[in-house]
C-alpha cells in the first residue's frame, strides 16, 4: 500500500482529509473499480494527453474514455494520446499506468470532465496498482477547483 510521494505532499498541503484504500492490484482503472468495488463512475482515472506546448491530465470516470475530438475542440488545437515513455517521466514517484489524476502535484496542466464534478464520494490511483485514495465528492472539487472542466468522455 503506497501513495506517491509527491501525491501525498500536495494532498497534506491542500489540507483535505482522505482515506488510503488497498485492494487487489488491477492493472486497468476499470479493474481497478471491480476489484475495490467502487462504481467506475465515480473512480477518477488520468489519461496523458500530448500536445505541441506540453502533456496535459485529463481526468475522468474509468469507464469512459476521452472523445479526442471533443476535447480538441474545447482546446482548440490538435491532440494526440501522449506515449507510455512521457508518462513514465513526469509521473516518476508512481508505477506506469497508476498516474493519479492530481496534475498539479507534477507541474501538468489538468483537465477534469464534469461528470466528476458534484459526487458523493470519489476514487483514484494513488501512485501503484494497489491503492486508492478515497475522498468527498467536495473535497476532491476544491482539489480541482482552479483546473479547466468541460465535457470530453464518452463510455467505452
Amino acid at each position: 500500500m503506497t501513495i506517491a510521494t509527491r501525491l501525498k505532499h500536495h494532498l497534506d498541503a491542500q489540507g483535505l482529509p482522505f482515506d488510503i484504500v488497498p485492494h487487489p492490484y488491477a492493472a486497468t482503472a476499470s479493474e481497478c473499480a471491480e476489484a475495490a468495488h467502487v462504481p467506475g463512475e465515480h473512480l477518477a482515472k488520468s489519461v496523458l494527453i500530448h500536445m505541441e506546448e506540453g502533456p496535459m491530465l485529463a481526468v475522468l470516470p474509468s469507464n469512459h474514455q476521452v472523445d479526442l475530438s471533443a476535447l480538441q475542440s474545447m482546446m482548440e488545437r490538435r491532440l494526440g494520446l501522449a506515449p507510455e515513455s512521457e508518462i513514465g517521466d513526469l509521473f516518476d514517484d508512481c508505477v506506469l499506468g497508476a498516474a493519479p489524476p492530481v496534475g498539479a502535484a507534477y507541474s501538468v496542466p489538468t483537465i477534469v470532465d464534469n461528470s466528476l464534478t458534484g459526487l458523493d464520494k470519489i476514487w483514484f490511483e494513488a501512485g501503484d496498482h494497489k491503492t486508492l485514495i478515497e475522498m468527498r465528492g467536495k473535497d476532491f472539487d476544491k482539489l480541482m477547483k482552479d483546473v479547466k472542466h468541460g465535457s470530453f468522455c464518452c463510455m467505452h
